[in-house]
């Protein structure tokens, strides 16, 4: 999409979250797309909120960053698996295909790094990719700050830079570091950090410590579709447990997949959280399911269990692209929402994009609007 013919310099544009109203300009552009981006901007409410969906997970993996990491021998380009190669035309391509007005981007594969000085310099070109994108189209894109956690001073020098220069809407963080999951103390600093600027915290799942990496756990089953469930379920309950947003109030987390098995187990943690240590009180437990909010990607299985244990209104719209091809998403991703016999209209249109702008205000400034933002 051209820049936006409204004089405003890169820097505002990025402060602002990266999102201000655009027009769009009829060059470079079809008439087909740019009717469709006239949808987006007139209409808001009832149905028409399902072409105005938030994404809040799609990976990201800046090519800028895959020629410096084969540079510096941390990647071969041959070898990345199918969920690294992002573009910029299939991306845009189905999210205009799905209706997704904002994709808000988690970079990809920041765990490589081998020293503090090459995770900063990493970081740098991430940065650097994604401002350059959220000015080209300042519209369609939002940001999460990667966190990696094994360079404490590389992470907090990441998090003002992400979030004070280029208006970064939340930060991601795996699930588990080397066995440690979130919710120990060792985690206490960096979730201080993020407790003060009152930030969004998106976990993901990779595979279950212990093991070689990316070799299944059990032959035949990749471990994307069991473990990664697990390994989420694990960091939530370890949060939980340790009572950790009840140390941090002003954080918020978001679960991806639903919450892995979270849903489904709520009843037994209440049952059997005596034989945790310290031990689960269900009142607690009951009030943490509550506070975690829980995105769509993977696809989301009917919400009946996820809706009555945590309210619709905190899921959110995810689509884990490029992870989940488009195919998926057409088929089973988005159809999955707009059926679900469980969810109303209002609720529908809440997960598709009010529950994301709810819990992350400055994304309204990326939303296409008739007449300003």
């Amino acid at each position: 999409m051209p820049e936006s013919t409204s004089a405003v310099s890169r820097r505002s544009l990025l402060i602002n979250g990266g999102a201000v109203a655009t027009t769009i300009a009829a060059t470079g552009r079809s008439h087909a797309l740019a009717g469709e981006e006239a949808v987006l901007r007139d209409s808001w409410s009832g149905d028409d909120a399902a072409r105005a969906r938030i994404d809040v997970h799609h990976h990201f993996t800046a090519p800028a960053w895959v020629d410096w990491a084969e540079r510096e021998g941390l990647v071969r380009r041959q070898e990345l698996p199918w969920w690294a190669r992002w573009d910029l035309d299939s991306t845009l391509e189905l999210m205009d295909r799905v209706g997704i007005a904002t994709a808000v981007l988690n970079p990809t594969m920041q765990d490589r790094y081998r020293s503090a000085a090459q995770a900063r310099e990493g970081l740098t070109v991430v940065f650097e990719a994604l401002a350059d994108l959220v000015a080209l189209h300042p519209n369609r894109f939002a940001i999460l700050d990667p966190a990696v956690l094994d360079y404490p001073e590389v992470t907090s020098w990441a998090l003002r830079r992400a979030f004070d220069e280029l208006g970064a809407v939340g930060v991601s963080v795996k699930a588990n570091y080397n066995g440690v999951y979130l919710g120990d103390p060792s985690y206490d600093r960096f979730l201080a950090e993020l407790d003060e600027r009152a930030a969004v915290l998106f976990t993901h799942p990779l595979d279950l410590p212990g093991g070689p990496p990316g070799v299944p756990t059990v032959p035949g089953i990749p471990n994307f579709m069991c473990d990664f469930l697990l390994d989420t379920t694990r960091a939530a309950v370890n949060l939980i447990r340790t009572k950790t947003l009840d140390r941090h109030p002003h954080l918020s987390v978001v679960l991806p997949h639903a919450g892995g098995f979270l849903p489904q187990i709520a009843t037994r943690m209440e049952a059997f959280g005596a034989f945790c240590t310290p031990p689960l009180d269900a009142a607690l437990t009951r009030d943490y399911l509550h506070r975690f909010y829980y995105d769509t990607a993977g696809p989301m299985a009917p919400s009946g269990t996820l809706v009555a244990t945590a309210g619709a209104d905190r899921i959110l719209f995810g689509t884990d692209w490029p992870a989940a091809s488009a195919d998926i998403i057409t088929t089973f991703t988005v159809p999955a929402i707009e059926t679900d016999p469980v969810l109303t209209n209002r609720q529908r249109r809440g997960v598709n994009r009010d529950n994301a702008l709810r819990l992350m205000p400055t994304l309204r400034r990326a939303q296409v609007r008739s007449g300003g933002s």
